[in-house]
């Protein structure tokens, strides 16, 4: 199997791409949304054309609201957060936007989300909280799942790898919405965190097929041939069901993003990133590793 033989230059590539994430996380860290930080956002869809940006912020500025932002989106659609959570700075927002004419006759509010900053704060703990739970437990899961498959490779060994290429994944999306937020606003918002924990399964899933496999093919050789060779012939046998299963993901996931509502489009581009980056760890990555670790174990070329 060539990704067994070419398994460095694999990793040399997922090392350049885990760099480049990493920097853009330690560089730029995330813009924390309005679920996470507290605030308000109003989304509104003008009827007519929409009013130019650079007026509605002179007009908004008036207000002396806290710290606001605006985002058009589409034709004529517009986000504005703002720190206040009051309903009655929602409903002179609006007026503002409408000129002072009945805003029911100008534009169509879409949506009006308010979180306050104690419960923005208890919602990003429980996000990494979550995240770290669920690693845990799938390390725990996997270790358990091989536990008879305990030659040549420990069955632990399999979970360790399996968390290696999941934060991998996590990271390749996440370091997407580092430079995201820094050069194009986007925030880290509760859709985030559902999308990371959605990459966590899939991503386990993957991998799982693939070392299952070997572990069947590890019971039929009963002890005979190289390891290496076993998982060779096992992702040779699942590398066509990986990669149909996740096109078809792809393709759903690609529409949602296209042709998806404007305020679900970071979450789609999250998920695709992670697709094809828990699809290509689960080939590329947690298989070569295993075979690698064994060969260091047994203190051969790795």
């Amino acid at each position: 199997m060539l990704i067994i033989r070419f398994r460095k230059i694999l990793y040399a590539f997922s090392a350049v791409v885990l760099a480049i994430s990493l920097f853009g996380i330690l560089a730029f860290g995330f813009r924390s949304g309005v679920d996470f930080s507290g605030g308000s956002i109003l989304e509104v869809e003008f009827l007519e054309e929409r009013p130019d940006i650079s007026f509605l912020e002179a007009d908004i500025s008036a207000l002396n609201l806290a710290a606001f932002r605006i985002q058009p989106t589409g034709d004529k659609g517009l986000i504005i957060r703002f720190g206040d959570t009051s309903n009655e700075s929602r409903e002179i927002l609006l007026q503002t936007l409408s000129a002072g004419k009945d805003p029911a006759s100008v534009l169509t509010e879409r949506r009006f989300d308010a979180v306050g900053p104690a419960i923005g704060s208890e919602l990003r703990k429980n996000a990494v909280i979550s995240i770290i739970l669920v690693i845990i437990l799938i390390l725990g899961f996997v270790s358990w799942a091989f536990r008879h498959v305990s030659k040549p490779v420990a069955s632990w060994k399999y979970g360790m790898v399996a968390i290696i290429a999941l934060a991998h994944d996590i990271a390749v999306p996440a370091g997407l919405f580092a430079y995201l937020g820094r050069f194009y606003g986007a925030e880290v918002d509760a859709l985030f965190v559902t999308a990371l924990l959605t990459i966590l399964g899939f991503s386990v899933h993957d991998t799982i097929v693939v070392f299952d496999r070997i572990r069947e093919n590890l019971r039929k050789a009963e002890g005979r041939g190289e390891f290496e060779d076993i998982v060779g012939k096992s992702l040779n046998e699942t590398f066509g069901r990986s990669l149909a299963t996740s096109f078809a993901l792809f393709l759903v996931l690609f529409s949602l993003f296209w042709l998806g509502a404007g305020a679900t489009r970071y979450f789609a581009l999250t998920l695709l990133v992670g697709v094809v980056a828990g699809t290509y760890s689960s080939i590329c990555l947690a298989s070569p590793l295993l075979v690698t670790w064994h060969k260091f174990s047994g203190k051969k070329n790795i």
